[in-house]
Parts: C-alpha cells; sequence; structure tokens
C-alpha cells in the first residue's frame, strides 16, 4: 500500500517524537523508562510484576531495577496481591500520582510550544491526522501484543 522509504520515514518521526517526549522526564528526575512504568502503574492501578512485564515489554532483571529505585523514591509501593499472597503488586503512591501528573504536563505544554511554531496549516494537518494516528496505534497494539 505505502511504499517503504514513506513507511521508514513515518517509523522514523514517530521515533524521534517519542525520544523527544521521553527525555521531558528527565527534567523531573527520572529515566524515560522510569517514567513510562511509573505512567501506567499510575494509569492502570495495582499491577502485578508479570503483567508490568509483559505491558512495558521489560524483561524481569530491568523491572526489578525500575520497581526498586522507584520504591526508593517514594513514587510506587509493593504490596501484597490479595489474590496471591506470595505475589506483589506494586501501585503509585500520591506523590508517584503527582509527578506522573507533572510530567503529563510538561509533556504536553512541549507539544503545545512546539505546535505553536509551526505554520497553521501544517500544525492543523497533524491535528486532522490524530484519528489516524490513534488507528495506527491500535493496530500496532493488536499486530504486537
Amino acid at each position: 500500500m505505502t511504499d517503504t522509504e514513506t513507511l521508514s520515514k513515518l517509523r522514523g518521526v514517530i521515533s524521534k517524537l517519542a525520544r523527544e517526549l521521553n527525555a521531558t522526564a528527565t527534567g523531573e528526575g527520572l529515566t524515560p523508562t522510569q517514567a513510562s512504568v511509573l505512567g501506567l502503574i499510575a494509569f492502570r492501578g495495582p499491577l502485578g510484576l508479570t503483567e508490568l512485564a509483559q505491558l512495558e515489554g521489560l524483561n524481569p532483571t530491568m523491572l526489578s531495577r525500575v520497581v526498586g529505585k522507584l520504591t526508593e523514591l517514594g513514587l510506587i509501593q509493593r504490596d501484597p496481591n490479595p489474590d496471591d499472597l506470595r505475589a506483589i503488586q506494586v501501585e503509585a503512591t500520591d506523590a508517584g500520582r503527582q509527578l506522573h501528573e507533572r510530567v503529563k504536563l510538561l509533556r504536553t505544554e512541549a507539544i503545545g510550544a512546539c505546535l505553536d511554531q509551526l505554520p497553521k496549516e501544517s500544525a492543523q494537518t497533524i491535528i486532522d491526522a490524530l484519528p489516524a494516528l490513534e488507528e495506527l496505534a491500535q493496530a500496532m497494539r493488536a499486530t504486537h501484543p
């Protein structure tokens, strides 16, 4: 349907945007991975470590380090899983939810500031493409769970 060069450009642009958005979390003292894990925990509520590893695409060792650091920073807490007392689940603390909201706001402001710098037509084209980009994200999620 679309040529390889165009698909490669799209992938490259999406990757650059993701890197730039991830960089906004470093101003809050978190690595991009830490910010992503915190965001998922804050958004989805208590999560078991196995589910969290699958959702984030992290190996157990890396996830253990990230969860350890977020716990050490007081951004998440570990609790026994009420359904399986041998397992734990993690959930965001009030401080974690507040930090997650700050990161989201920083990212939103960064996008807004950049859109304001673009010609109006370009900014509107991007806004108009949102439904199609959301469909692309859903298709990718369905294809690569």
